[in-house]
């Protein structure tokens, strides 16, 4: 009889996200173990359906504060569900500080409480003062904290004090997504063919303060080549982003469709990702352009695992945080180099094949989950 993992995390497949990627993967791709999500819902309905095989639970928030989404009823349905459930690990994916007392409180003994820590709580000031002692709670009584790299446990993040728990399992891209389909030919053709085919600088995800956008819209007028800079995505920074921008050369493409994403990779010369903080825990988009051939220019960002998915001189450039002339620079280096262009792209995709993928992810963590109930 197979053992039940139920995933506690902030939402679920179709919301499209990292965290959402990974739970998602996880969910469905660790065959020996049957699998139960709980999360929040965003159109305001409590209900159960079920995705490709795994049953989820979505919760309508109440109300939310500084991001987080709050339920009062959540308590209640959580306790139903190990009740009916009676997981054998309860997985919960962090940051999600609602969810630290009440899953420290709920989890059974004989349950295994495993951490699957995306980030620390960082920007938050004294909201952030609020949850730490229920964090440090959480984080003592977890059997096991999942880090999705060896430069997050770091003295900077709360985990440091609990290494002696502490495994490393990376994340990892879904490889069949981002595999030349048909009609991708076509389809980047023709992103190229609406750049009257300059070199592209492309960045996509939601424009949030720590994915640093501002830093490219700064590099660009340092930029020498000919070239189009492409930002995908939008979010709280959109407005603010668009009245700093001054040149007709950086355009604002909106949302991409999933199903399109790969095209605009795989269309793209630099993939430009300024993520400035460690809330940047490892870069799932920058695995994604790295294995579509896409060369990175990135920052160096102290307890971050940005620095370990792409390698600097070796999968990319990486540049002094904040240096805005010196990424400039890098960019100009990468579009007239094509040796060095080149050598970075194949070891860029070689890398992110044979360390990132969900394949050798779940490969690990299912031993890792088997290991700890034997």
């Amino acid at each position: 009889m197979k053992k039940t993992i139920l995933q506690i995390a902030k939402y679920y497949y179709p919301v499209e996200g990292g965290i959402e990627t990974v739970t998602k993967y996880m969910a469905e791709g660790l065959t020996h173990f049957d699998h139960v999500v709980i999360c929040f819902s965003q159109d305001g309905i409590t209900r159960m359906d079920t995705v490709n095989g795994v049953k989820v639970y979505r919760i309508a928030p109440s109300m939310k504060i500084s991001s987080q989404d709050i339920a009062f009823t959540y308590y209640h349905y959580l306790k139903k569900i190990i009740y009916e459930e009676q997981p054998d690990i309860i997985l919960l994916h962090c940051p999600n500080p609602f969810l630290y007392p009440i899953t420290a409180k709920l989890t059974p003994r004989d349950t295994k409480l495993v951490l699957l820590w995306h980030s620390d709580i960082l920007g938050k000031g004294m909201l952030y003062n609020l949850v730490t002692r229920f964090e440090r709670k959480l984080l003592k009584k977890a059997d096991l904290i999942l880090a999705t790299s060896p430069n997050y446990i770091h003295p900077s993040s709360p985990i440091y004090d609990y290494r002696d728990k502490i495994k490393v399992v990376p994340n990892g891209i879904i490889k069949k997504d981002f595999q030349w389909k048909k009609g991708d030919e076509k389809t980047v053709e023709e992103i190229r063919n609406k750049y009257h085919n300059k070199k592209i600088v492309f960045v996509v995800g939601r424009h949030a303060t720590y994915k640093g956008f501002n830093y490219l819209i700064e590099a660009e007028k340092y930029i020498q080549s000919d070239c189009v800079i492409l930002i995908g995505g939008r979010g709280p920074e959109t407005d603010r982003l668009k009245a700093m921008t001054t040149s007709d050369r950086v355009k604002f493409i909106g949302r991409i469709p999933n199903d399109y994403l790969r095209c605009y990779y795989y269309a793209s010369d630099i993939f430009a990702f300024t993520s400035c903080t460690k809330q940047e825990a490892f870069g799932i988009a920058l695995a994604e352009a790295m294995y579509c051939g896409s060369v990175p220019v990135t920052f160096t960002i102290d307890g971050s695992g940005v620095n370990w998915v792409s390698v600097n001189n070796e999968t990319c450039i990486e540049v002094p945080l904040g240096d805005v002339q010196t990424y400039a620079a890098a960019i100009d280096k990468l579009l007239t180099d094509n040796d060095l262009y080149m050598q970075y792209a194949t070891a860029g995709k070689e890398r992110i094949s044979k360390m990132f993928t969900s394949e050798k992810s779940n490969k690990e963590a299912d031993a890792i989950f088997r290991g700890i109930l034997e």
